[in-house]
């Protein structure tokens, strides 16, 4: 292969990791997940990263419920709403993170800077010995 041929194949995995990024992102902005409370006193919708954007009350059993059971059910099936969405947004992104990286951690704020920069970068062992580095600690 010359360097014309590898320059233009450079060029369009380029164009085909930003096409898949775009990709993504339009899935990212199109999440909306939905929770309904056991009784079906309200139905909860959130779209990308949990952010609430409607509730519904279905019926009228939500009258009859103390303004603490009220907020107490709404905010648990808001959370189940949000959860929903977050395991969204982690099949999505999945398949774009390298080996190793758990998407549902990252989405949800628990993954540790090891996650987005390892103490060692990962280097073939071939590339290791040409440089002269030791091998990956544990």
């Amino acid at each position: 292969m010359n360097g014309s041929e590898r320059i233009e194949q450079l060029f369009a995995e380029y164009q085909r990791q930003r096409d898949n990024l775009a990709d993504m992102q339009r899935k990212m902005s199109e999440i909306s997940a939905s929770a309904t409370s056991p009784r079906r006193e309200v139905t909860v919708t959130v779209g990308q990263n949990g952010v609430l954007t409607d509730i519904q009350f279905a019926n009228g059993a939500y009258r009859r419920m103390t303004p603490s059971d009220l907020t107490a059910v709404v905010m648990t099936t808001f959370a189940e709403a949000k959860e929903a969405a977050m395991d969204q947004a982690a099949q999505i992104l999945a398949p774009m993170l390298p080996d190793g990286l758990n998407a549902a951690d990252l989405v949800r704020g628990k993954a540790g800077a090891d996650a987005y920069l390892p103490a060692e970068p990962r280097i073939a062992t071939s590339v290791r010995e040409m440089l002269g580095m030791r091998g990956p600690t544990a």
